[in-house]
């Protein structure tokens, strides 16, 4: 049965031209829907120009910070759906600069969703937290039930911002749902300072991949297309499931050590580069992965690639990019 949902539906995305931005820009305007992105900096080189598909969305140039420009976007495009994507996400920059990341994160977020209160048209927001929002647990893996007690200044601001969503749904009935999912990978991550870029990126180069950590971390890694699916699932589920206010895990639920994901890409792509490990990184937790039973239960979602499925997409995105 063809899925109709977002025909005609004027859905407002901040973060657009992000890794996750991109693809699910590109996604809901493959539905029909009429994509309204909010772009700070222009980024030649990111997906959604690489992808052609800036030129299918209407953009508007602007921050976060801008409460003005919020509440005009929204109410001029007559919203009806909100991504909330906009973030500073890399944690090595929150730790160098933690006032413009708490600025972007958490002032960012309470603009959006008082802009979001005063639209009457509004009736779905989806905002985009992360696994870093829980902070450093001894119980793995989290649920949506732990509690959210980020500590360093990327994971502060990823708290501060989710417990905001939670306190505009209780407080004003505000119709939004709040994703916490693991490291997203896949083509169009020009963060090369991230495992999975970075390593597919120096073996193209025919140089020894870098970790930057002592490589025994424990992450969740997410391919993005199943990312995208889980978005949209989510928003497409909220007012049927009644589940407004409601937080979802999304992962694969197969932990890895940063070493064995850098292993699995090497095997991919065929190559026998010994990674060389730095062991320099501070401020990062040991071990985070993530229960998405939840997600399974209530939406009936469940990821449709494997680690080596994504992994093979998304090399063969960045041989075609670098080309």
């Amino acid at each position: 049965m063809e899925n109709n949902f977002w025909k005609g539906k004027n859905v407002f995305i901040t973060g657009c031209t992000g890794l996750l931005g991109s693809w699910l820009t590109k996604a809901l305007v493959e539905r029909g829907a009429n994509v309204i992105g909010l772009i700070r900096d222009l980024v030649p080189k990111s997906n959604l120009n690489w992808s052609g598909f800036n030129k299918k969305i209407t953009t508007i140039r602007g921050e976060l910070e801008d409460y003005v420009l919020l509440e005009r976007a929204l109410n001029e495009y007559e919203i009806d759906s909100v991504y909330h994507l906009g973030a500073q996400t890399i944690v090595t920059i929150a730790n160098r600069n933690p006032i413009s990341t708490f600025e972007t994160n958490i002032k960012g977020t309470w603009n959006l969703l008082e802009a979001c209160r005063r639209s009457p048209k509004i009736e779905r927001i989806i905002f985009a937290s992360s696994d870093k929002a829980y902070g450093a647990q001894d119980k793995l893996p989290y649920n949506e039930e732990t509690p959210l007690e980020g500590r360093h200044p990327y994971d502060v601001s990823k708290s501060c911002a989710d417990l905001l969503c939670q306190s505009y749904h209780e407080t004003y009935n505000l119709p939004v749902c709040i994703t916490r999912c693991g490291n997203f990978y896949g083509g169009g991550d020009l963060n090369f300072n991230r495992i999975v870029p970075g390593t597919i990126r120096s073996v193209l180069n025919k140089e020894q991949p870098i970790i930057r950590s002592n490589g025994k971390m424990i992450r969740d890694y997410f391919y993005i297309e199943d990312g995208v699916e889980a978005y949209l699932t989510l928003a497409e589920k909220m007012d049927e499931d009644n589940i407004h206010g409601e937080a979802f895990n999304f992962s694969n639920e197969e932990p890895l050590t940063v070493l064995e994901i850098v292993d699995k890409i090497l095997a991919v792509m065929d190559c026998d580069l010994e990674p060389i490990v730095l062991n320099k990184s501070s401020n990062e937790i040991e071990s985070q992965f993530l229960s998405a039973n939840k997600a399974r239960k209530i939406l009936k979602w469940k990821p449709l690639y494997t680690m080596e499925d994504g992994l093979k997409k998304s090399t063969d995105w960045y041989k075609a990019f670098f080309q």
